[in-house]
């Protein structure tokens, strides 16, 4: 007895505005709730670093044997939420323009008091879009971003907290207690095993002064923007 092969129906398309309209609303919908669920793994991702940042401090600083490594260590895990939240945030960029298409488009020109006529060519663009999705920002650009705007601070927290290991005796295991201490001390006691202090302190700084060139440097095209 051979298979019977049914034929596959092919859904039908809106045959008047109403229909439209009401596909309209529920496309909407869909791509608000898929803009939420990616804002939402970005803040995700944001408390996650927090958490960090707060729980190493803790031990760091209120622990006087505790090694300086570990805020060395809490800003290379920070710098892996970094890139973790960069590669959400592209997710997230690709429906918040799908979203802002429509207010910008469609609700703008609802609620214009004479709407302009004509051909709507950012509907070709965006079904276009959903026909081959790709994303609209670099992860250069997501991570400048992200570390501009939430990052930065944490990294300069964690940056001070360093310097106040190494700098103040009170937190470093075993040092003199003498107020003025030199910065060949400093130098000495940010070694990390067979690297030499001097090395880990340009390490640092060449890190932190990237971190600088990239919130500094000329801002992207969609900087100003409002990203909602």
């Amino acid at each position: 007895m051979s298979d019977v092969i049914l034929p596959v129906a092919t859904p039908s398309l809106p045959t008047n505005s109403v229909e439209a309209t009401n596909v309209m609303i529920h496309y909407y919908r869909a791509e608000m709730t898929r803009m939420n669920a990616w804002r939402a793994r970005l803040d995700l991702t944001s408390n996650w670093a927090i958490t960090v940042v707060a729980g190493l401090l803790s031990v760091t600083l209120s622990n006087p044997s505790a090694h300086h490594g570990l805020t060395l260590f809490a800003m290379v895990i920070i710098l892996l939420m970094l890139y973790v939240e960069a590669r959400r945030y592209r997710f997230y960029d690709v429906y918040r323009m799908r979203v802002r298409q429509f207010e910008r488009h469609y609700f703008g020109q609802f609620f214009q008091a004479d709407p302009q006529g004509g051909p709507e060519p950012w509907l070709m663009m965006l079904a276009q879009d959903l026909r081959h999705p790709k994303f609209r920002i670099t992860l250069a650009l997501a991570l400048r971003r992200r570390l501009r705007r939430n990052y930065v601070w944490m990294f300069l927290i964690l940056l001070l907290a360093w310097f106040l290991k190494l700098a103040s005796p009170d937190l470093q295991d075993g040092a003199p207690l003498d107020p003025s201490r030199s910065l060949q001390t400093i130098v000495d006691h940010a070694a990390i095993g067979p690297v030499p202090g001097w090395a880990v302190l340009a390490g640092v700084v060449a890190i932190y002064i990237g971190f600088a060139i990239a919130c500094f440097r000329i801002k992207d095209r969609s900087a100003d923007e409002v990203h909602v």
